[in-house]
């Protein structure tokens, strides 16, 4: 038993590959994000590329 405990308080305390974790984690997020906002993030690009085209024309 203590070296179950033992090695679950040096898996917590160890901190490497955290910075991986936390990457993916916020990249997940922005995923999750965007496909909640699909239909206003194409709405908003549509816009977008219509007020260029007249600009350009």
């Amino acid at each position: 038993m203590n070296q179950l405990t033992t090695f679950f308080k040096k898996f917590w305390n160890d901190e490497e590959g955290l910075e991986t974790i936390e990457m993916l984690l916020i990249l997940s997020v922005l995923i999750v994000v965007a496909i909640m906002f699909k239909g206003k993030i194409e709405e908003w690009v549509k816009a977008l590329f219509k007020d260029i085209d007249e600009q350009i024309l």
